[in-house]
């Protein structure tokens, strides 16, 4: 592990620079993905086609994050991965530019998150591997806060380019948004490159084979209260489709979605910290509760001004819950399986992201607009009360990690 004295603005050098990491590639991808419903819908895509495109793109490569997690783990590296991930997302982006049909964003929407699958498990891994176990909520807290802060940037920059630009709001503007994205994500890949140094132990020829068998039941618990919450939880894209059905200029709809990872971003760290005090339960639970109620609000609800109320509640839901399961299961698993554990963990969001997204988008073009939300509400409340059983047990079945 490197050396504990080299901080940056009292961060491990290796949190830091991830983070800046994050913060330029999160800058490029939400430039894209804040406008890419939009464009698709302007090149003719359906809601259920929406939907499918952002399912199959990240369930296909959610496969590959099991399996970079267990080869870091092996290899006893993270920062390979992480410059291949980060550079193919750095490579694809300019690619938008040259789309003409929707089937096109999904190839190239696969080979993308192919590229964010090499780099979620190891980067994670890199990150539990440089700091303390008793800092791990708030380091985890920094990075989901530069995180969204380039989620912030991203939609902003969108917004003022589509705003400004004379052509509107056009295909040729989303084309144009597309290119622009790519300075960022290139930034990420040099961070990376000249800043991040390797934590993982140096591979010994005796070491003991790896196995998911070694990872710990209530690891297993844990990823089956995620994949319930999963099923509910589709693709923001739909969220989105649906905010401009409230009538709102559809030069907005960036800007509106900069709310959420606002909120987000703000609040990161604290629930970071708060975690390590009073525990990662007590935070999942209330964040599963206030996802349940936003998505119910968004069903019954079609109005832009309780919309933007959404977006903020949405923004806290994910800072309650996205760093807490991450230092969730580094609390769980042992140093040595982390890799394959965030790995498991990455390919589950992943892998339940596509029937999560069929659903939704076949609910939505067939049923009614606010019956994807209603689904994903009750499949929140199911989660809740399974991780309260979870956090009730707790105490038995934790001794097993030891």
């Amino acid at each position: 592990m490197e050396d504990r004295k080299e901080k940056i603005f009292g961060l491990e050098r290796n949190v830091f620079y991830t983070g800046l990491t994050s913060f330029f590639a999160d800058t490029s991808t939400k430039m894209v993905y804040s406008v890419m419903p939009l464009f698709l819908m302007s090149i003719g895509a359906s809601k259920t086609l929406i939907s499918l495109i952002e399912g199959i793109a990240e369930s296909t490569a959610s496969l590959v994050k099991a399996l970079s997690g267990y080869w870091s783990d092996k290899i006893g590296k993270n920062k390979p991965f992480m410059l291949i991930g980060y550079g193919i997302t750095a490579l694809i982006t300019p690619l938008y530019s040259l789309v003409g049909k929707p089937v096109e964003v999904l190839f190239y929407r696969f080979f993308e998150r192919m590229g964010k699958g090499v780099r979620a498990a190891p980067r994670d891994s890199l990150i539990s591997g440089s700091v303390t176990e008793k800092d791990a909520g708030k380091n985890f807290g920094f990075h989901k806060a530069m995180d969204n802060s380039g989620a912030i940037l991203g939609p902003l920059t969108a917004f003022l380019l589509l705003y400004f630009l004379p052509s509107g709001d056009t295909i040729m503007s989303y084309k144009i948004i597309f290119l622009i994205a790519t300075l960022p994500a290139i930034l990420g890949v040099i961070t990376i490159a000249v800043f991040i140094k390797e934590a993982k132990a140096v591979k010994k020829s005796g070491a003991p084979k790896l196995s998911v068998r070694n990872l710990p039941k209530r690891y297993f618990l844990f990823l089956g209260i995620i994949f319930v919450f999963t099923l509910g939880n589709f693709s923001d894209a739909l969220i989105l489709v649906k905010t401009t059905e409230t009538g709102v200029n559809k030069i907005f709809i960036p800007f509106i979605y900069m709310i959420f990872n606002m909120i987000s971003v703000i609040f990161a760290i604290p629930v970071g910290k708060l975690s390590d005090k009073i525990g990662r339960e007590r935070l999942i639970i209330p964040g599963f509760l206030i996802f349940a109620l936003t998505f119910f609000m968004f069903g019954k609800f079609n109005s832009i001004s309780i919309f933007i109320g959404l977006f903020a509640m949405y923004g806290l839901y994910s800072a309650l819950v996205d760093g807490s399961q991450k230092a969730m299961i580094s609390d769980i698993v042992s140093k040595d399986l982390r890799g394959t554990g965030f790995g498991i963990y990455h390919a589950i969001l992943g892998i339940t992201l596509l029937p999560a997204s069929l659903i939704a988008g076949l609910l939505y073009d067939h049923l009614s607009s606010e019956a994807p939300f209603y689904f994903g509400s009750v499949m929140a409340l199911i989660a809740t009360v399974l991780m309260v059983f979870f956090a009730i047990t707790g105490g038995k079945v934790k001794s097993e990690k030891k």
